[in-house]
């Protein structure tokens, strides 16, 4: 997805041409915003926050699509009650005009139906039944301890190579998208060890957009996110700082720095998430020279 930099000449500002932004059903609503600010064909991933949010999602599938986006609607196993609920889904996302979408285990502490793992659902073969061409997988470049815990320290990396491996001997593109964090050395060593390991996707690595570091907190604790929250959680302990905006700037550089510099990394774009809300990020974006 390119957002629209004006100024290329900048590594940071070409880098940044390269993100994905993350919306949920509701926000569907900032379609005129995404349509000012963001070029055509722009990937704008639809999240499902809520069980019950489906049709609404879908519907923001067909909304960006119509508006000229290429909407990527996130598919949470654990949000799937059967086949035939999974089949209903990705028929309709399908004919609102996505090709691509994310499927990964979800949030939930207990899955509504038989499915709790991303591999499960792409083991049934909906998707290509579909004319999805490309999956994305989640990655998680700083762990997660409800994985860790339940199935060992080797259930993530073991769980990427299964997902490529399906991937590739069904003719479907894939990539990584990531938690968001705040540090750019998890990321690169993490990314080091998928490729000695063979895991070769393509990583979209995710980004906090500007937002208050209480904000920042609030979702560094729903989201799980690891070590590198630490400089967000000891800049909380401030209390005058609470309501201050913290902006990715020398996270994004960095990465950019990793993109140019080390291709063999697979860095391949920025992922934005925008807690601090749209217009916060987008008047950012355009600061960044």
């Amino acid at each position: 997805m390119n957002a629209p930099i004006a100024n290329t000449g900048s590594s940071t500002a070409s880098f940044l041409r390269l993100s994905s932004i993350e919306i949920t059903p509701k926000q569907v609503e900032k379609l005129p915003l995404l349509k000012e600010k963001l070029v055509p064909g722009a990937r704008v991933f639809v999240a499902l926050i809520d069980a019950g949010d489906v049709a609404a999602q879908i519907e923001a599938a067909r909304q960006l699509k119509a508006a000229g986006f290429q909407p990527v609607p996130h598919v949470p196993a654990r949000f799937v009650t059967d086949e035939a609920d999974l089949r209903t889904r990705i028929k309709a996302f399908a004919g609102a005009g996505s090709d691509t979408m994310l499927v990964l285990g979800g949030g939930a502490p207990e899955p509504i139906g038989q499915y709790d793992a991303a591999i499960q659902l792409m083991r049934t073969g909906v998707f290509e039944a579909n004319g999805v061409r490309s999956l994305g997988i989640a990655g998680h470049p700083e762990g997660n301890p409800d994985i860790a815990r339940a199935h060992g320290e080797a259930a993530l990396m073991n769980a990427l190579k299964e997902k490529q491996a399906y991937l590739r001997a069904n003719g479907l593109q894939g990539f990584i998208a990531t938690q968001f964090l705040f540090e750019v050395g998890p990321v690169t060593e993490w990314a080091k060890t998928l490729r000695a390991e063979g895991i070769d996707l393509p990583i979209h690595v995710g980004i906090p957009g500007p937002a208050t570091i209480k904000t920042l907190v609030k979702y560094a604790a729903m989201c799980g996110v690891g070590n590198s929250a630490r400089f967000i959680r000891k800049q909380a302990l401030n209390i005058a700082r609470l309501l201050s905006v913290s902006t990715p700037d020398d996270f994004v550089a960095g990465l950019a720095q990793v993109h140019y510099g080390q291709p063999e990394l697979g860095i391949a774009g920025p992922h934005l998430y925008p807690f601090g809300g749209f217009d916060k990020l987008f008047d950012w974006m355009k600061t960044v020279t």
